[in-house]
């Protein structure tokens, strides 16, 4: 006679949540981005007197954690490169031999958002959902990273439509930055999802940094384009 092994109802509820939980944070993932694209960005960092410095960005992402950006402007930065595998970052500076590394919350652009910002990979890959809420029309999410190695270790995010509006970040239990989500926009493709990202900092008071998405749109590409080797060549894949 066969024996049934039945889950006891408390065990099968728990990875159930546990589950759909996970399923919330890539919904946004991929709400945000299609898993393999090419992007153009404007950054702008603006300091407390008004000064601003533009930078253009061309981004490529593969998968959950593949992620390249080549800069094309200011003509002082032209031809800079950063690369990101997983927790590892790359920058790669014409006429110097080797890329360098560097870190999470360094900044190739010297403004608030940092590295782990600007090379942004899948949320589902560093963080997990701790808790959940909904407060008036939107869905509260506690996220907590997976490892110490991630920029932040705590993100609340604030939830429309599976799409972020703002998320704070705390690191040491202390916050760190805000970054709001703004102007929804259809990129063709299906893809419809903020424009613009903006971040402050209670510890640079006066200084802002913004992302705008000028282009966004799903492409197929190679392993080899997130290779050391192909940084310097990224511009030769621009379309």
């Amino acid at each position: 006679m066969k024996k049934i092994f039945c889950i006891p109802l408390t065990i099968f509820i728990f990875y159930s949540l546990a589950f759909a939980k996970d399923d919330i944070l890539s919904k946004i993932d991929r709400r945000l981005n299609p898993e393999s694209f090419e992007s153009y960005r404007k950054l702008i960092n603006i300091e407390p007197d008004g000064t601003k410095k533009e930078f253009i960005l061309y981004t490529i992402k593969k998968g959950k954690d593949k992620v390249a950006s080549l800069f094309l402007s200011p003509k002082s930065d032209q031809g800079r490169s950063t690369l990101r595998l997983g927790e590892n970052m790359w920058l790669y500076i014409p006429g110097i031999a080797k890329p360098l590394r560097i870190a999470s919350m360094q900044s190739v652009t010297g403004g608030v958002f940092n590295n782990s910002d600007i090379m942004r990979v899948d949320f589902s890959v560093e963080y997990t959902v701790v808790s959940q809420k909904k407060e008036e029309n939107y869905l509260i999410l506690d996220l907590k990273a997976k490892n110490d190695s991630v920029a932040y270790e705590k993100l609340i995010m604030k939830v429309k439509n599976d799409l972020p509006v703002q998320i704070q970040c705390y690191a040491g239990g202390i916050l760190i930055k805000t970054i709001t989500y703004s102007k929804i926009k259809d990129f063709g493709n299906g893809i419809v999802r903020p424009a613009i990202m903006e971040t402050t900092s209670p510890l640079q008071k006066g200084y802002k940094s913004v992302i705008v998405f000028a282009r966004l749109k799903p492409r197929k590409l190679k392993d080899s384009y997130f290779t050391l080797d192909f940084l310097p060549k990224l511009e030769d894949i621009r379309k």
